[in-house]
């Protein structure tokens, strides 16, 4: 993906109950495609998921970029799920077009809460419908054919003269295909992977924060500055954690403005006494109080 022009391959990881946080990027030189080097990645971030002590189970969430054989056998051979947005070649269409026959019932009415944005239909989307079927992929290659779970979301195609008389005489849809091997029900499924969207959060906040200057013209510090840019993402992630379940989930300026520039006067008593004067009406106090607290032993008891 590129990112105010520099081409990275970026890995999350998010939670339903925190904002996600980066867990590994990688620079590259060139014009090269989403795919390139994308399977030795995803080893190298399955491989850190495990070391950080994640014993559940992983589902790799990607966009359609990265559907290939070689990412998926990354997955499988490493004891992940995957969940990938599928490219629209004949053989899908053609699964697609199979479900599309079956029965009206075989549909399952899927309502957001909030709306999703369809940049296909140019529009925001509060209903769809799903399916799914068994489907195997990359045939054509040596070994690598996979088989597992089809799942169709279709979105109504709605017509724009339908206010001008011209309504429609039969309903038109836009379809979404997803291959993955998760193990969770059709809906669930479904709902995990458009979670993978947030990758879009993470690059605005990126780009709003430590990657507001790149890029440069050394590949070197490029390199180096992306490094730097996911721990400091990172970090204010896990101090809106240890602050409140708001500042959990809050984008990375809301953080900085909140809880990083802080409006206090500091006064010296002493040698290496230190105290922070806080504003006393402050909105944001308890919040701070939460994460000094959390990182910060306390002060040693004295006698009276």
């Amino acid at each position: 993906m590129l990112i105010r022009g520099l081409n990275v391959l970026l890995a999350t990881v998010s939670t339903p109950l925190a904002a996600p946080i980066v867990a590994g990027t990688r620079l590259r030189g060139g014009s090269a495609g989403s795919a390139r080097g994308a399977a030795s990645f995803v080893r190298e971030q399955i491989g850190a998921a495990r070391d950080a002590g994640a014993g559940a189970t992983l589902i790799v969430r990607m966009d359609s970029a990265f559907y290939g054989a070689q990412v998926i056998a990354a997955c499988r051979e490493h004891d992940a799920r995957f969940s990938v947005t599928a490219k629209l070649d004949p053989k899908v269409k053609e699964a697609i077009a199979a479900i599309a026959a079956i029965a009206e019932d075989a549909w399952t009415p899927i309502k957001y809460p909030r709306a999703i944005f369809d940049p296909q239909a140019g529009g925001w989307v509060s209903d769809a419908e799903v399916a799914e079927t068994r489907y195997t992929a990359f045939t054509s290659k040596t070994g690598k054919a996979v088989t597992a779970r089809l799942i169709v979301r279709r979105v109504k195609r709605l017509n724009p003269q339908a206010g001008r008389g011209q309504d429609e005489l039969f309903a038109s849809w836009r379809y979404y295909p997803i291959f993955t091997d998760s193990p969770y029900a059709l809906l669930q499924a479904e709902e995990q992977h458009r979670d993978h969207a947030v990758q879009e959060q993470v690059n605005a906040d990126l780009i709003d924060g430590p990657l507001a200057h790149l890029p440069s013209g050394s590949f070197a510090a490029n390199a180096a500055w992306l490094t730097l840019a996911a721990l400091t993402h990172n970090l204010p992630r896990a101090t809106g954690c240890l602050t409140s379940a708001f500042h959990a989930k809050a984008r990375g300026a809301t953080l900085r403005r909140q809880l990083i520039a802080i409006p206090a006067r500091i006064a010296r008593h002493g040698r290496g006494h230190v105290v922070f004067h806080l504003p006393e009406h402050w909105p944001w106090r308890h919040a701070w109080t939460n994460v000094f607290a959390a990182t910060h032993h306390p002060p040693p008891a004295h006698a009276a």
